[in-house]
């Protein structure tokens, strides 16, 4: 991460919540005595311990977790005794994931400035792996999906979308291996035989996608492999299969023309291995195939295939050398954004590449006109999966700080590209007005802003990184950003792109750094002033989630409706 400095001024303050305080116990009188029993009994009379009165008493606490009870000394004749096992309760949800420590900040900074943490290029930045249906559209794999609530992570409530048009089957279990001396109870006997079924089911999948098996039972494998790799324990089976992988990779790299049952086989393999490359274990198979992978591109599957696979720096770099020795580099996936309907996996690939140095060198060829070709993307409608790749691989070029003022100039005028997403239909006094580029005036009262609040926040944190340098902050400011962005406080709702737009305005409205830190990607900062920052941001997050869901609970205590009085 890389640190940008700002200074906090004319941003509404936000108050603690108070916590409600705790209701004492009610108190209880201890329960009396019994009265005592006559001093002679009649003859006969047998005594028995007394045992005193009981009131109702508390809630018992919640049974041990621990070792069971013991048992009788003496038990049966033929009675066994089972170990115990303590039972399992539901495990609370995991913590957020964590973003990484940003780089270093700033040994001496201005009084009253702030540094703050910036995250550094990523890859492909959607919740999830690309997944396709069979008829070979972009849809995410699983995970979480921008802007769903989870009371402080984003994503984790909503419900995992499917592949468009798969077939979704029960996830099959994988038997756990039984140690052994260990006696097989009914139930592990029976996730055994499952595996075992499992197993067989893969061999006899990967015999019929064989070329000797003919092409109607191959079409019929391809269907089958495409709707198991629906489900998250089928694409595990499949990649853990290498034979299974390789027919698929034959089947789907079949060389064309060929007979129209074979090209629907082949369009379900490919359709799978866009799936199956989600898993990691698919990983070293699919890159032992690349070559014949990258003889597909620019298509589709393809490119959704090596997305998935470049999530990994490593794998992205086998792609770009790949992609280097077969001659034109780039050139055929930015030719591809020609086309009136480009692939919409096109711009997740892009977006990994751009996550190394020369994937963004690559884009930033000022002899090819390579990121000009990416700006009208910003605002393509057709497909919110081109559309976030497509701003990650700007977000990711920005990171060059030698080039800020090349982008920034009229050769290729990135800032109103980045800053049109997230204007609306707001009216401005002329004086504003005119301090805006043309692009950003007079915008029409139908104008919506970027619905992914995902993609909103990129935007802002591709402006934030042109303004590291001293020119970029003056261009910046000097083309009216602060109004965008000023309208876009009011109306954002997410926590996190009101945390991303707070902070560039902080930057916009603060003083110039000193002497020696005006390229504020390369100041340092010392250890114990990064965890700091870091605690205070988090402490920030906490807050706005707090105050955001007393701001739902109050608009739902608002809107519920009044019963009807009963008509007499």
């Amino acid at each position: 991460m890389v640190g940008l400095t700002a200074v906090r001024r004319g941003l509404p303050g936000v108050r603690p919540v108070k916590g409600h305080g705790e209701t004492a116990a009610p108190r209880r009188d201890p329960p009396r005595a019994p009265e005592s029993l006559p001093t002679t009994l009649p003859r006969g009379t047998r005594v028995l311990p007394h045992r005193p009165p009981t009131g109702h008493p508390s809630p018992s606490p919640p049974p041990s977790h621990g070792a069971p009870e013991s048992f009788p000394t003496a038990l049966p004749r033929g009675t066994r005794v089972l170990p115990h096992r303590p039972p399992t309760g539901h495990p609370s949800p995991s913590p957020p994931p964590s973003h990484g420590a940003p780089e270093s900040f700033p040994t001496a900074l201005p009084r009253g400035t702030r540094v703050l943490p910036h995250r550094p290029p990523t890859g492909h930045l959607s919740p999830s792996p690309l997944a396709l249906g069979p008829h070979g559209a972009a849809v995410p794999g699983g995970g979480a999906q921008p802007g769903a609530r989870r009371g402080g992570q984003i994503g984790a409530a909503a419900a995992r979308p499917r592949p468009r048009g798969v077939h979704w089957l029960p996830g099959l279990p994988i038997a756990a291996r039984r140690p052994r001396g260990c006696q097989a109870t009914p139930a592990m006997a029976a996730a055994e035989e499952e595996d075992e079924a499992a197993a067989a089911a893969m061999a006899e999948l990967a015999g019929l996608l064989a070329p000797a098996a003919g092409e109607a039972a191959r079409a019929g494998a391809a269907e089958a492999a495409l709707a198991l790799s629906g489900a998250a324990a089928g694409r595990r089976l499949l990649a853990g299969r290498p034979a299974a992988l390789e027919a698929l990779l034959e089947l789907a790299t079949a060389p064309e023309p060929c007979p129209p049952a074979a090209a629907a086989a082949a369009r379900d393999a490919l359709g799978c291995l866009v799936n199956v490359s989600a898993e990691p274990a698919a990983r070293g198979p699919l890159l032992a195939a690349l070559p014949a992978l990258l003889g597909l591109l620019p298509g589709g599957p393809a490119c959704g295939v090596l997305a998935n696979l470049c999530r990994e720096r490593g794998a992205a770099r086998r792609v770009l050398r790949g992609l280097r020795e077969r001659g034109p580099g780039l050139e055929p996936l930015l030719q591809a954004l020609g086309e009136p309907r480009p692939p919409p996996q096109l711009g997740p690939l892009l977006c990994n590449l751009s996550q190394l140095p020369e994937g963004r060198r690559g884009l930033l060829d000022r002899s090819r006109c390579s990121v000009q070709r990416l700006l009208p993307f910003t605002q393509y409608k057709d497909s919110a999966v081109h559309r976030r790749g497509v701003v990650g691989a700007l977000r990711n070029c920005c990171f060059e700080y030698e080039d800020h003022e090349w982008l920034l100039s009229e050769e290729v005028d990135i800032l109103p590209f980045l800053l049109l997403p997230l204007a609306g239909p707001e009216e401005f006094p002329e004086d504003e007005m005119e301090r805006l580029p043309a692009d950003l005036q007079y915008l029409p009262q139908d104008k919506q802003r970027e619905e992914e609040p995902d993609i909103r926040k990129m935007l802002l944190e591709a402006v934030m990184l042109l303004t590291a340098t001293k020119a970029g902050r003056h261009v910046v400011r000097e083309k009216g950003t602060y109004l965008i962005l000023r309208e876009l406080h009011r109306w954002e709702r997410e926590p996190d792109v009101l945390a991303a737009c707070e902070k560039l305005i902080q930057v916009l409205i603060g003083d110039e750094p000193g002497p020696g830190m005006e390229n504020l990607l390369e100041v340092d900062v010392p250890e114990e002033v990064e965890q700091q920052l870091q605690r205070l941001d988090r402490e920030e997050e906490e807050e706005r989630w707090r105050r955001r869901e007393q701001e739902e609970r109050q608009e739902a205590r608002d809107s519920t409706p009044c019963p009807e009085e009963p008509s007499r």
